[in-house]
């Protein structure tokens, strides 16, 4: 059940980069991400409402968000500015950092996530499950290096953006390894709510910062232009987090093994890439994607 939920979270995961792509071409990348946000806190908060308003209706539902105290609150807080750091971090490091360099080293995440999982939370996989981890992780770095092969290397590489990415790297992962101490005490519903909510505060906080700071720097932001596809990104990575979180939430469940799983959804961008933008060199990523494939099937008869 719970490897099920991290193959939904993938591909919805997958359909949120197709949408994350559309929105970000050409248009400030701080309000695609300050509008994704505000609305994905708007669909979770009239869950929130719908919880409070009605809540013998919900109770007992997988759509409940029970209230929470103040120990709870600041554990939700630490995991909204552990995902903002992580944002923030890698967007400093893509913008001053050829893609060829960054997308490689972005695959690595797994790697760290599942050393973490061993070390912390003391994960044990078996031999299918391993044989599937390692192929679903070879077949994704070796997917980079062919987009590598794609992207421009011109420029500089400044050894202080390449700490950025690698801060921004090991954030992520530590912020899946949170997740998982996580849902060993709370209620998922709860966390992705009151998560996205404090997100959302933190994000406009963000936002008047960048503000100011251009004021005093004399400096224009760029402008923002609505698309509907940021609706795209708000609605699937709300789902995406819904699934995610719900599989972590099975005491069975393995970090290691969803976090893996969750780099199915590189699929989606892929046929995207292929069939609508036609994008070159579609033979080798399909080896690459049969590899991911693979693997996964190799992680579902560990896993059965």
């Amino acid at each position: 059940m719970w490897l099920g939920l991290a193959i939904l979270s993938a591909l919805c995961l997958g359909f949120y980069d197709v949408s994350k792509k559309q929105s970000l071409n050409a248009n400030s990348v701080l309000g695609v991400l300050t509008g994704s946000i505000l609305i994905s806190a708007g669909l979770l908060g009239l869950m929130w409402l719908a919880s409070v308003v009605w809540p013998e209706r919900l109770m007992g539902t997988m759509f409940y968000v029970p209230g929470v105290d103040g120990r709870t609150h600041a554990l939700i807080v630490g995991k909204a500015a552990l995902v903002l750091s992580s944002w923030v971090c890698a967007y400093i490091a893509l913008k001053h950092l050829p893609i060829s360099l960054v997308a490689p080293m972005q695959t690595t995440r797994p790697i760290w996530t599942l050393l973490g999982a061993i070390v912390i939370f003391g994960e044990c996989l078996n031999g299918w499950q391993w044989l599937g981890v390692l192929t679903t992780i070879g077949s994704v770095c070796i997917y980079a290096l062919v987009e590598r092969r794609n992207g421009s290397t011109a420029g500089m590489v400044r050894p202080v953006y390449v700490l950025w990415l690698i801060l921004g790297i090991l954030l992520g992962s530590a912020s899946g390894l949170y997740d998982k101490f996580l849902m060993r005490q709370l209620d998922h519903n709860a966390v992705q709510v009151y998560y996205t909510c404090y997100q959302a505060l933190m994000m406009l906080l963000l936002v008047g910062i960048s503000r100011l700071y251009g004021r005093f720097r004399h400096r224009t932001l760029p402008s923002f232009q609505w698309r509907w596809s940021i609706m795209g990104i708000s609605l699937f990575l709300v789902l995406s987090d819904f699934f995610y979180l719900l599989a972590l939430s099975n005491p069975q469940s393995l970090i290691a093994i969803v976090s893996t799983t969750r780099r199915l959804g590189t699929i989606v961008p892929f046929l995207y890439g292929i069939c609508i933008l036609h994008e070159p060199r579609a033979v080798p990523k399909i080896w690459c994607l049969c590899g991911i494939i693979t693997g996964i099937v190799f992680i579902l008869i560990g896993t059965l």
